[in-house]
């Protein structure tokens, strides 16, 4: 989750708070995972064999769109994020691996965009390409920072000057860990599908925001807006319609409750059908540690969970362990240089993970003084 704008400004009674929150955020994802842990073997994204027991919601690639091996298609990457310090380190950092990944061979990805929706520029203009918009008026988006986002890409994509046909959309907390390329097919999105948005046991409340007279409840897929990948022609119609939902999910104090967290990847998701439009799902687009136990054959690391171990190499759910990394322990500033390796036994995911940022911090310039 993105910072709040002042957060570096805050007292500390407000950071406090604010660190709860996001525990009791993650302590509730963490209850669904561990609670389909089993079911998934303890590995659920990416492993094709669990498919059918699971019911798994994946779209192949129609045959009639598939694409020539010499022919590309890059994509512009925009991701949306505020002036907060917690949201302007995970930016450096993935920007810089950006870098690193986007010429090397099997890469399509284009140019670069921050859209700042803090609605005034910031110490990264220079380092990072950078496109200010404003945010919601004040009080709209009711402590719900990311009901922002759908609103900055709307003004985005109204304002700016887009070369690339196609956009992934992504956030400050993934890290490119190959090259990746455009997933999308044609007019075909492609999406990753995350576990716990579930339209279909949701079909009550989705009703509200997507009528029976649309289609089936199976049309919105289990997705939210990032990571998809898609043409940027399709994304401008989706937008203003995702931005319209979100709110009036966020209206809805049955919507809001249910929903809570993701309630404005749920928005997407349905905006997405509303407009007929439906991904091609790929479990390979990204990996999420500590859940995800290796980084081969996928695109992007996402480091929303913390990774809590004991030194013996052993996760411990829910509990801060003798050894970790969590996002949420650099709330004020970013994280020191030359943070310390797991133990031996963690997944290489964990490993990897730590890696990277080492590198990064180890070469963005003025790192320490953020």
């Amino acid at each position: 989750m993105i910072g709040r704008k002042n957060m570096g400004r805050a007292s500390p009674l407000i950071l406090i708070l604010l660190a709860l929150g996001f525990f009791i955020a993650t302590y509730n994802l963490l209850t669904m995972i561990i609670h389909n842990r089993t079911a998934w073997s303890g590995n659920w994204v990416g492993d094709d064999s669990d498919s059918q027991s699971l019911s798994d919601p994946i779209i192949g690639m129609p045959d009639n769109v598939k694409r020539s091996k010499n022919a590309k298609f890059p994509f512009h990457v925009a991701l949306t994020a505020t002036d907060a310090p917690y949201s302007k380190w995970q930016c450096r950092i993935m920007y810089y691996w950006y870098r690193k990944k986007k010429d090397l061979p099997g890469s399509e990805m284009g140019g670069f965009t921050r859209i700042l929706h803090s609605g005034s520029p910031d110490n990264l203009m220079d380092e990072i390409p950078t496109f200010v918009v404003d945010p919601l008026p004040a009080g709209l988006d009711r402590g719900y920072i990311v009901l922002n986002r759908p609103w900055a890409f709307v003004q985005w994509l109204e304002k700016a000057t887009i070369e690339e046909e196609y956009i992934l959309m992504a956030e400050p907390d993934h890290i490119f860990v190959n090259p990746l390329p455009n997933l999308a097919h044609g007019g075909l999105p492609a999406g990753f599908p995350f576990f716990y948005i579930k339209p279909t046991q949701n079909e009550k409340i989705i009703r509200k925001f997507f009528p029976k007279e649309n289609g089936p409840v199976t049309n919105v897929d289990p997705i939210g807006n990032s990571p998809v990948i898609i043409k940027k022609d399709t994304l401008e119609k989706i937008a203003p319609t995702w931005m319209n939902v979100s709110l009036r999910m966020k209206d809805d104090p049955e919507t809001d409750k249910a929903f809570g967290w993701v309630l404005e990847m749920y928005a997407y998701a349905v905006a997405s059908a509303l407009h007929g439009v439906q991904h091609i799902l790929r479990k390979d687009f990204m990996l999420q540690p500590p859940w995800d136990l290796d980084t081969r054959k996928k695109f992007i690391i996402h480091y929303t969970y913390g990774c809590d171990y004991n030194m013996k190499g052993e996760l411990t759910y829910g509990k801060i362990g003798e050894w970790r990394f969590d996002k949420r322990s650099h709330l004020r500033g970013p994280p020191p240089r030359n943070l310390p390796l797991p133990p031996p036994g963690v997944p290489e995911s964990v490993v990897t993970l730590v890696k990277m940022v080492n590198e990064a911090t180890a070469n963005i310039p003025g790192w320490d003084t953020e």
